[in-house]
């Protein structure tokens, strides 16, 4: 079993939790994508971000001096957005740890496809960003079926906890469709599933943290998943999609 997740738009600099113990699998994917953005002027990088003058000044700067081999961050210690933070990966136990290092695998524009303890420095670029590479119109094209590939799961479940921004780069290679395994957040609105975005990030870090601290590798195990008032049901889910309700 692998689970799949996004990455997080917010990063941090943390040398001391843990150590890192890899360098990413495609540095030199990744280093090209450096190339070509430090080549870029701020005004061309402000846009392909499709952000703020603020954050674009911060991360013209960060962009500037990036070096991918210094100073490097766990990647699961790196990102710190809504869904890491609710993971609380900085509290698991070492078999929690060697769990997620085994299985959980976060897909990145930049990087392509990280485990839980390669090394990573801050940067911004999302998967969807309209960036060329070379013969390639976008980041899909430039990555093809290299993050499919890097799963190697000899067809075992794919546990899609990643958003369609990212989970899309894997699902147009796969061979059997029920291999990825669409994981569903909802709550019943006016009669119908309703997931909202930000419970939905929450939820995703904790169904990792509840994996990882229970050792799952069936999807039977999964569906005891009940934290945060969400509760498997049955009925509404399928050999391809599990899904949750909020009470």
């Amino acid at each position: 079993m692998k689970i799949i997740i996004s990455p997080a738009k917010k990063m941090q600099v943390d040398t001391d939790s843990f150590s890192n113990n890899a360098l990413p699998q495609y540095l030199d994917e990744a280093n090209q994508i450096l190339d070509v953005l430090t080549q870029k002027s701020y005004t061309e990088l402000k846009n392909l971000w499709n952000c703020s003058d603020k954050i674009a000044q911060e991360n013209y700067l960060i962009l500037q001096k990036t070096d991918l081999y210094q100073n490097l961050t766990p990647a699961i210690i790196a990102y710190s957005g809504i869904q890491y933070q609710y993971m609380a990966p900085d509290l698991f136990t070492s078999k929690a740890l060697n769990y997620v290092q085994s299985n959980l695998r976060i897909l990145s524009g930049f990087y392509g496809i990280l485990r839980p303890f390669d090394g990573v420095v801050p940067y911004r670029l999302e998967m969807q960003a309209p960036l060329k590479m070379g013969n390639n119109n976008n980041l899909y094209e430039f990555w093809g079926d290299k993050l499919y590939t890097a799963l190697d799961n000899s067809d075992q479940s794919i546990i899609n906890l990643a958003s369609q921004e990212y989970s899309k780069i894997i699902r147009r290679y796969l061979n059997n469709q029920n291999q990825l395994v669409d994981i569903v957040f909802g709550q019943i609105i006016d009669g119908k599933i309703k997931t909202r975005a930000t419970l939905a990030k929450m939820a995703r870090g904790e169904m990792v943290r509840f994996m990882a601290e229970n050792n799952v590798h069936e999807l039977t195990g999964l569906t005891k998943f009940n934290r945060l008032n969400y509760h498997y049901v049955s009925e509404l889910s399928t050999d391809s999609k599990l899904t949750f309700l909020k009470s």
